[in-house]
């Protein structure tokens, strides 16, 4: 077999799973249920966030909070403070 193969969850519950962490990129898998987030942070690299379903509501640096939709890709900047989290249902 040629293609390596990730599998990951496809639960509702709170999950963090760090699925590919190598040179290249790190591929972190996340679900988020109401109220539940990160803790606020600095990126410490340029990351790429994909929201597969539902709503992602982030605070980037001192800007006012945005609430991206599933279907969105969203790029940010490293050293970029952030504070992600589901603020919706």
């Amino acid at each position: 077999m040629i293609e390596k193969v990730y599998d990951y969850s496809t639960t509702d519950e709170k999950t963090v799973e760090k699925l590919i962490m190598d040179d290249n990129v790190n591929y972190i898998h996340m679900v988020f249920n109401r109220g539940d987030g990160l803790p606020e942070h600095y990126s410490n690299s340029n990351v790429y966030m994909n929201v597969i379903r539902g709503n992602l509501s982030i605070t980037l640096d001192d800007q006012e909070t945005h609430i991206y939709q599933g279907g969105t890709l969203l790029e940010i900047p490293y050293n970029t403070k952030m504070h992600v989290r589901n603020e919706g249902d």
